[in-house]
């Protein structure tokens, strides 16, 4: 595929590649064969959830921090994200010497919000979503001279986050395909130049697939219609890749390199993080595990060795323990039962036999007579049951109803 003059040259890649030496992390590759199993082809994961920061964001934003003018380091920068754009600004700067303003959205995962004031960066919380710190950022910006760092909109941010992509085909020259999440685009826009750019001197050809949170993804809308678009978003966990509206100049580089861009559900990506507690021991927050989630949905139709990105790893424990009891749910292995029952002796441990019978393991039990609707001769039994997947958990239910009784299933 031929490249278009707007896409970064193979050349500034590997400059920046150099400039960042010291700075950022090699991040591992690594096998999954649980994944491989899934999929058909070899899966390799990149572990980016181990980068600096937690996340590939600093590959960015130190690049970017690095073409500064010392009049503009005077001046100081100021920026917008949910977290980890923040971290990667707040540490380059701190290193830089140069002083930082950050907006984040009210609501930002704690851990990111005490690592970005703990790399030195005035915080500034505001606005439900993170549109509204990039609408004050830019504000700022204009009020006091501060150098605006766009999280995903400048040349010098795509090329910083394409030096992963130069790492994945050096460590995997044989991959044929690539899995990238898309937020505002800069990551994938810089790992497809970088990746394509490689390819295309090898005489290869590598397909790259974008995967977006199906509640904030503007991509494919924006793609259909030839340019970029704002779309109403919904609540994700993937609050990373949370854009209402694609970055002009990754848009510009997604349309021409990138091959397809799917979508996943919020239930799609708590399975994927649960995967990857469990079978690749690796934290990923929600964002950075979209392309598993992606392979899990049956999403992907991939050839040959492939890649996807775990992004990044700053996920909070209050979410992390709800995610993976939604993600738990989701894959038929938990579930919350409501039975009413008449109010008389033996009925709980007839239930509770049931159950054992069935295979299903007890969590946690709620027995009232307190509810809404109850006659004075009911209660309701709300029990909280590991099960082994969908199959057992139909089992669990139907030998609930087969002996007389009306479980309902409870929302995660």
């Amino acid at each position: 595929m031929s490249l278009s003059a707007t896409v970064p040259a193979l050349a500034e890649f590997e400059d920046a590649a150099a400039t960042l030496a010291g700075v950022i992390t090699r991040t591992p590759l690594d096998q999954s064969q649980h994944l491989t199993e899934l999929l058909g082809v070899p899966v390799h994961l990149k572990l980016e959830n181990l980068q600096r920061t937690g996340s590939f964001k600093i590959r960015g934003a130190a690049y970017r921090l690095s073409r500064l003018t010392p009049e503009e380091r005077a001046r100081g920068v100021v920026a917008a994200s949910a977290g980890n754009h923040a971290q990667g600004v707040a540490l380059a700067a701190q290193a830089l010497g140069i002083p930082a303003t950050i907006f984040m959205p009210l609501g930002v995962p704690v851990p990111k919000l005490l690592a970005t004031r703990g790399y030195g960066a005035d915080v500034i919380l505001e606005g439900a979503t993170v549109e509204t710190p990039l609408r004050l950022a830019a504000e700022f910006a204009e009020r006091t001279g501060a150098v605006l760092i766009h999280p995903f909109d400048h040349r010098d941010i795509i090329v910083g986050q394409g030096t992963l992509g130069l790492e994945l085909y050096r460590d995997l020259p044989e991959l044929e395909t690539v899995l990238v999440g898309i937020g505002g685009g800069g990551l994938a826009a810089g790992v497809a130049a970088a990746v394509k750019a490689r390819a295309d001197a090898d005489g290869r050809s590598v397909r790259i697939v974008g995967v977006q949170a199906e509640n904030s993804a503007a991509y494919p809308a924006s793609l259909a219609l030839g340019h970029p678009v704002e779309v109403e978003t919904r609540p994700t966990i993937a609050d990373g890749i949370a854009v209402a509206r694609p970055g002009d100049l990754p848009f510009s580089i997604i349309q021409d390199l990138v091959d397809e861009v799917v979508t996943v559900t919020e239930d799609d990506i708590a399975r994927a993080l649960l995967v990857l507690l469990e079978r690749a021991k690796q934290v990923v927050e929600p964002a950075g595990a979209v392309g598993v989630a992606a392979i899990l949905a049956g999403k992907v139709k991939a050839t040959g060795p492939t890649v996807t990105v775990l992004s990044g790893g700053n996920i909070d424990p209050l979410l992390l323990q709800r995610v993976v009891a939604h993600g738990l749910a989701a894959s038929g292995r938990y579930m919350t039962l409501q039975i009413p029952l008449p109010d008389r002796p033996g009925q709980l441990a007839r239930v509770s036999e049931l159950l054992a019978q069935a295979g299903a393991n007890v969590i946690e039990v709620l027995h009232t007579r307190h509810g809404q609707g109850l006659q004075i001769s009911e209660v309701i039994l709300q029990l909280s049951v590991e099960t082994r997947g969908e199959e057992h958990r139909a089992h669990v239910i139907a030998t609930l109803r087969d002996a007389g009784y009306s479980p309902t299933v409870m929302p995660d």
